[in-house]
């Protein structure tokens, strides 16, 4: 399904997705360090990082899991008509990735880290370079397609459609 534009409800999402991914990386340190220390049989203390990480999280999950009915229910505008059919093809897959690598990326840590799932501690590491790429992917293709296409599809998410 097709629609002329982003809705205010999905370009917010989308920011705050962003912004959220952003605070679970660069805070990241105190659940590695208590991860560490469960790991090795250590004790550790309680930090509130390790809250707003977990908690940071399920936020994450429940607002990507919004963002797939938004899109399934009121679509996605369409990539620009003159694109090459290898590159409308790239963005729909990079789209559907990310939304399995941060679903994924959720699941994991919460089975790590409340049903002590090993395998799913190391997805989650795993996961995590997996989403630096695609970020670093998904933003050189927006500066790509304004200064080399000049499509302008940065406004997609900047400005909602009525």
């Amino acid at each position: 399904m097709t629609t002329p534009g982003y809705s205010r409800t999905q370009i917010a999402l989308h920011w705050i997705v962003a912004a959220l991914i952003s605070a679970q990386y660069l805070f990241k340190d105190a659940i590695s360090e208590a991860w560490t220390a469960y790991v090795q049989g250590q004790s550790f203390a309680f930090d509130p990082l390790i809250l707003a990480h977990v908690t940071g999280g399920i936020i994450i999950l429940a607002l990507v899991l919004w963002r797939i009915v938004l899109r399934f229910s009121r679509g996605a505008p369409p990539l620009p008509e003159k694109e090459h059919p290898a590159l409308k093809l790239a963005a729909k897959a990079v789209h559907v990735v990310f939304y399995l690598v941060l679903i994924g990326l959720s699941v994991s840590g919460g089975l790590a880290w409340f049903a002590d799932v090993r395998v799913a501690a190391n997805l989650h590491n795993v996961l995590k370079v997996v989403l630096l790429a695609l970020i670093v992917v998904h933003v050189g293709a927006v500066v790509f397609h304004q200064l080399i296409l000049k499509t302008a599809i940065m406004q997609r998410m900047l400005r909602p459609s009525v």
